[in-house]
């Protein structure tokens, strides 16, 4: 029998081994998620708002503490003398190669929480080649988040406007900038219940910050007779309601447009206006790329998303954000990939089922690709680390999940992504109640 050959370690083996031979910990502290938002809580100290911003979610939090629970339920089956030496993690997602099935979440006004903001957060995932998702509640603007991202693949998220003409606009201007794909969500036709923030009177966008994409739109701006503000025009850091509070009372004339439009922008974006499936025509036909319909959560709106032209799909939730006591998204997901429709349409490459809320580790991401899956947003864990070390900090963070995940196949038993997704029947198993 001959000898067997050494393999050289992948990049995402590579982090790990790094870290120890380095006898140094991560740049954010650790890679325990748990640890990462006790951090985040401490760093975040005397801006205690900010953090709950992210971390909080509707009313009693049982839908996000069930989308984190749910993965409990399902348990990876290893398979042993497998030939898994060499694995990749890779997959394609709308016919495009990317490393990993993992991309950054659409999260909003991220500059209460760090001065990188969304720039730091886009440049981390612009120099790993995962796709960031910007969200339009972003602090920073569309043009701004582009540069940042680079060469990186990058999707928008669109809170669809009230008026079709800001709409387009908004089209126009993210085609300019390099989106490839539009992820629009449909479970935030207006603010969940979010007592932590209510509590706290905390909604950044009123000062001004989360609505730069409307601050720089040129069409939304004419409406209100004034000029599109700079590319590269946000608020200062740290964001201080009290201070921007008495500004206003001050009569500060920046302070107070800021507000002005801050409310004008939130009007357009979260109008209490709800759409209904064939206002999706409007988009499919002003939008060339793929067209992802963010929220869906079960298998009757995953079939009528078909119907309606949709490319794909995210099972999510909003992370708890928006209805207490919803099913997880696990849950839907599971209930969604049995649909004999959704599986034809994934089977035949016309539909992608992507999954969001509740990921947390490699093993997490193996239970969502099984369960059918076809790639995993990655959320709050990104911000706590870009609280923690800005650009740097979420560039850590995504190289730990995607080692984890990379060395969890391994000691499953798998070399690679289609040996998992849509398996669960031979990856998974349900645990007993």
């Amino acid at each position: 029998m001959s000898d067997l050959a050494r393999p050289v370690p992948s990049r995402w083996q590579k982090w790990m081994v790094n870290s120890y031979r380095s006898h140094n910990p991560p740049i954010i502290g650790t890679v325990d998620v748990q640890k990462l938002e006790d951090a985040a809580l401490e760093k975040l100290k005397g801006r205690e708002d900010a953090f709950w911003y992210v971390y909080g979610s509707a009313g009693t939090r049982a839908t996000h503490a069930d989308n984190v629970s749910a993965f409990s339920k399902w348990k990876i089956i290893p398979r042993m003398l497998r030939n898994v030496t060499h694995r990749s993690i890779e997959t394609t997602i709308f016919g495009v190669k990317y490393p990993s099935p993992l991309l950054l979440a659409p999260i909003g006004v991220q500059g209460i929480v760090h001065p990188d903001a969304e720039l730091g957060s886009a440049g981390a995932a612009g120099k790993l080649n995962v796709p960031f998702i910007m969200s339009t509640a972003s602090s920073r603007s569309i043009e701004a988040v582009a540069k940042a991202n680079g060469n990186g693949p990058r999707w928008y998220q669109l809170y669809w406007p009230i008026e079709d003409d800001v709409s387009l606009s908004v089209l126009s201007r993210i085609k300019a900038s390099g989106f490839t794909a539009l992820v629009l969500t449909v479970d935030t036709f207006s603010l969940g219940w979010r007592p932590h923030d209510i509590d706290r009177a905390y909604l950044p966008f009123l000062h001004g910050l989360g609505v730069q994409a409307g601050l720089t739109d040129p069409v939304f701006m004419a409406k209100h007779g004034l000029e599109p503000y700079a590319a590269d025009d946000y608020p200062e850091f740290p964001y201080d309601p009290a201070k921007e509070d008495r500004l206003i009372a001050a009569g500060d004339a920046k302070t107070i447009e800021r507000a002005f439009l801050g409310d004008e922008w939130m009007a357009q974006i979260t109008s209490g206006v709800y759409r209904a499936w064939e206002h999706l025509k409007f988009l499919r036909e002003n939008w060339e790329g793929p067209l992802v319909i963010k929220g869906v959560m079960c298998p009757e709106d995953a079939e009528l998303a078909i119907d309606n032209g949709a490319d794909g799909i995210v099972v999510s939730n909003h992370g708890g954000r928006q209805v207490d006591g919803s099913i997880s998204s696990l849950y839907a997901l599971e209930q969604i990939t049995k649909s004999p429709k959704v599986k034809e349409a994934q089977a035949s490459g016309k539909f992608t089922v992507l999954f969001d809320s509740g990921i947390r580790t490699g093993s997490d991401i193996i239970k969502a690709l099984a369960l059918g899956a076809q790639g995993v947003l990655y959320g709050r864990p990104y911000i706590y680390s870009l609280a923690l070390n800005g650009e740097a900090g979420v560039e850590a963070v995504i190289h730990s999940i995607l080692a984890d995940l990379h060395v969890t196949m391994g000691l499953s038993g798998y070399a690679n992504i289609a040996d998992i997704c849509g398996k669960a029947d031979t990856v998974l198993a349900k645990a007993e109640c």
